[in-house]
């Protein structure tokens, strides 16, 4: 209590207190000999909702307006009807069990069903942090993990937009969340948490005899085994360059290659119709972005505050670096090249936005916009591939880009955090060649996880209801033939 509410307690209360203060005082005790176990704040709590808001921005309307406004008219809303339906469909299936198979223990590959229906995850349950003795509830854990997983098959669309049924849609994006995503999430992310491993570090440096030495050393192989496969190579990740950027990056690729060109392509001209619509898009995914990369620290803290800088800088970075060498390249600097460079900068500092320095994620930033125009253009004409909005050329090469250059600038000699050993309480010593080959292994899984695993996936939905519409009904329009409607009448 305090002084105020002693007074406004009166004389009885003072009487009724002293009653049980003996009672009260062993209590105290009590209390303060056992351990502190983790505490939520409500800053952090208040920040998480936040980013979880501006994350779903970056789906609806983001997204969805950035891709509506570079397809043409009569597809704009086929576009934003994926969009929705990927955010809608895949927070059902968050809920029912994807939140238990990303985010659960079970084996490296993948968690199990304990969490189904959100099991056990109450009001009361809390989620770690990286930070020893912080937590938030674990309800706004399950909400901001739910709006990457809608986000990101939504992504995928944008490779074959303009030329795949709605009802392909349907099928392919919660068979596609199920076996590609939450397998990806779960080696990637998955890991006992912070609190775990300091307890179980603890314990062996307080164990004596070397009986209850052995026995604590293997509680804690046993926390620190308890990963995903990805996580376990030593790769990092900050915010999702192989979960969500390359892993939809490719996908697309392969779906594109799959279903084929639209017709027409590369005879016709198939201009975006309405570049205005792209730029509000491409600024609300960043502004959602920092949601995105800042909150995926769990907690308002200084390096939340890292993770923001980078988000902006990268992305000033990407943006001029691709409208410079569009502009040398081609005579003139677009505003589509402007805002294409801007996401490439974002999806290239995602997985390096808490571990790199700022002046590391400029650097990074003027790299990815460089190399993402390359292949948005020469190498895209060069193959001859119809990767309709780009998502290849930026998500997965800009995903590449980030996920590699992430184990060159965590480095502290460069800037950049180093990666914090739980176990000793302090940064781990810092080895470029050894980081570096963690971050290539965990590329080549994503690429061949989600690559061969999408092929299969795209070919059972093909038998079943078929990838596109034919040459006339693509010809009129998915936004009339699929859906009944136009986005503009005349």
């Amino acid at each position: 209590m305090t002084t105020k509410s002693w007074i406004r307690a009166g004389l009885p209360a003072l009487a009724a207190t002293a009653l049980f203060s003996a009672a009260a005082l062993a209590q105290d005790a009590a209390v303060a000999a056992a351990p502190a176990g983790p505490s939520i704040n409500k800053g952090d709590t208040t920040w998480m909702m936040v980013s979880t808001i501006l994350v779903l921005m970056m789906s609806v309307p983001g997204l969805a307006l950035f891709y509506g406004g570079l397809v043409r008219g009569k597809n704009m809303l086929s576009v934003l009807m994926q969009v929705f339906y990927s955010v809608c469909i895949v927070g059902i299936i968050w809920v029912l069990y994807g939140y238990s198979l990303a985010f659960t223990g079970g084996s490296a590959f993948i968690g199990g069903f304990s969490k189904a229906l959100l099991g056990g995850v109450g009001l009361e349950s809390m989620g770690g942090t990286f930070s020893v003795g912080v937590a938030i509830p674990e309800l706004v854990f399950v909400a901001f993990q739910m709006t990457f997983a809608m986000i990101t098959p939504a992504l995928i669309m944008g490779a074959f937009a303009e030329r795949v049924k709605f009802s392909a849609v349907v099928l392919f994006i919660p068979l596609w969340v199920t076996f590609i995503y939450f397998p990806m999430a779960h080696m990637v992310w998955y890991w006992a948490g912070p609190d775990a491993v300091d307890a179980a570090a603890k314990a062996l440096a307080a164990a004596t005899d070397p009986a209850a030495k052995e026995a604590a050393q293997a509680a804690l192989d046993a926390v620190l085994a308890d990963t995903g496969y990805i996580f376990s190579l030593g790769a990092i990740d900050f915010a999702g360059g192989t979960v969500v950027h390359i892993n939809a990056g490719i996908a697309g690729l392969v779906g594109a290659l799959i279903v084929g060109k639209r017709t027409g392509y590369g005879k016709e001209l198939m201009p975006p119709h309405s570049l205005t619509m792209t730029m509000i898009g491409a600024s609300l995914l960043w502004v959602g972005w920092f949601g995105f990369n800042a909150g995926s620290n769990l907690e308002a803290a200084p390096l939340t505050v890292l993770a923001m800088m980078n988000t902006f800088i990268a992305t000033c970075g990407a943006a001029l670096s691709w409208m410079f060498i569009e502009w040398l390249a081609k005579g003139k600097p677009s505003m589509l090249g402007v805002v294409s460079g801007a996401v490439a900068g974002l999806v290239a500092v995602t997985p390096a936005a808490g571990f790199s320095g700022i002046m590391g994620s400029l650097v990074l930033g003027l790299i990815a916009g460089i190399v993402c125009f390359v292949f948005c253009t020469s190498i895209k004409n060069a193959l001859g591939y119809d990767d309709a909005l780009d998502v290849f050329g930026v998500h997965c090469v800009g995903g590449i880009v980030g996920a590699i250059g992430t184990g060159i600038l965590v480095s502290p000699a460069l800037g950049g955090t180093g990666v914090y050993d739980y176990v000793a309480g302090a940064v781990a010593s810092y080895d470029m060649a050894t980081q570096v080959t963690a971050q290539v292994k965990a590329v080549l899984i994503t690429l061949v996880w989600s690559g061969v695993g999408s092929a299969i996936l795209f070919w059972i939905v093909n038998i079943i209801v078929g990838l596109r519409p034919s040459v006339e009904r693509e010809r009129e329009g998915l936004d009339i033939t699929d859906h009944g409607e136009r986005a503009y009448h005349s």
